[in-house]
């Protein structure tokens, strides 16, 4: 079933802020793509993960200055997703003035060194959100030529296709979602990368990785300093870490968790209130 709930909540006074921060909170229950209009955010879930109680709470215990209000819930029959991104927000982009990023039905985008077709369907990760573009920009410049990448929480594959389009050795993608796992699939056929190891599961996907040279994970902090002694098991001594999805507040708990797992901070880069944090092994 294909079917998902579209949630519209008006947010007073609106700022890009506050919808970021609504997102993020929706995202931990089960939210996978959002809008953003003048006046608030549209997000979806699908339909047999809907909680219209998770969704309350949220609501009622919003602790920041700004009025949230919930304007309908509507469920939605399976449609082509690809023209919905099209019709709604899904533009051709590019990030670093390296790479474009863009959909098989765009027909105008400038060329680049690095050119991704995504068809995003509902998986997340088409490059417009902030912490995706902070682990493309980080990718355009990390040496990765012949080394083994792990990407966690890889949605519509776009950083492991980066990856080894800029020379990755081996890269091993790994999404919890089916839908999501099923899109990546497409999506590394699409761009000519069927040589990229996509795993559907958690973390446990990894057990048998060997020796990887860098891991990356856009994913959220709880799941990621919930899984950092797994991720660090995975990547030899020198290797680095990379991680977003979560904002900058949050750096010192990621911090924390990577330290306990022997990995030392190297860099912070941030956007729009997000943070991208890489480690290296020590």
């Amino acid at each position: 079933m294909n079917d998902y709930v579209e949630v519209k909540v008006e947010i007073t006074p609106f700022s890009e802020d506050f919808s970021d921060l609504l997102a993020a909170e929706l995202a931990e229950v089960g939210y996978e793509s959002f809008v953003t209009d003048s006046e608030g955010l549209t997000a979806y879930v699908r339909n047999e993960s809907y909680d219209r109680v998770a969704l309350d709470g949220i609501l009622s215990r919003w602790p920041y200055p700004c009025r949230l209000q919930l304007r309908e819930a509507l469920t939605i029959e399976g449609r082509d997703w690809n023209h919905e991104w099209e019709k709604n927000y899904f533009k051709p982009i590019v990030i670093g003035d390296e790479c474009v990023v863009h959909s098989s039905f765009h027909t105008d985008y400038p060329t680049c060194r690095y050119d991704i077709a995504i068809d995003p369907k509902m998986a997340f990760g088409t490059g417009h959100h902030a912490t995706t573009s902070l682990i493309v920009t980080r990718l355009l410049t990390m040496p990765v030529d012949g080394l083994k990448v792990v990407d966690m929480g890889t949605g519509t594959g776009i950083l492991a296709i980066l990856s080894r389009m800029r020379g990755a050795g081996y890269v091993v993608a790994v999404e919890i979602d089916p839908m999501a796992c099923e899109n990546t699939r497409e999506n590394v056929l699409l761009n000519g990368c069927g040589d990229i190891d996509v795993r559907l599961g958690d973390v446990t996907s990894i057990s048998d990785v060997v020796d990887a040279d860098i891991l990356l994970a856009n994913i959220n902090r709880n799941i990621i300093t919930a899984d950092m002694p797994a991720y660090a098991a995975v990547v030899k001594s020198g290797g680095q870490f990379v991680f977003s999805g979560f904002y900058e507040a949050d750096v010192p708990v990621v911090e924390e968790a990577a330290s306990r797992c022997g990995l030392k901070l190297a860099d912070v880069t941030s956007h729009d209130g997000w943070a991208s944090v890489r480690f290296v092994k020590e």
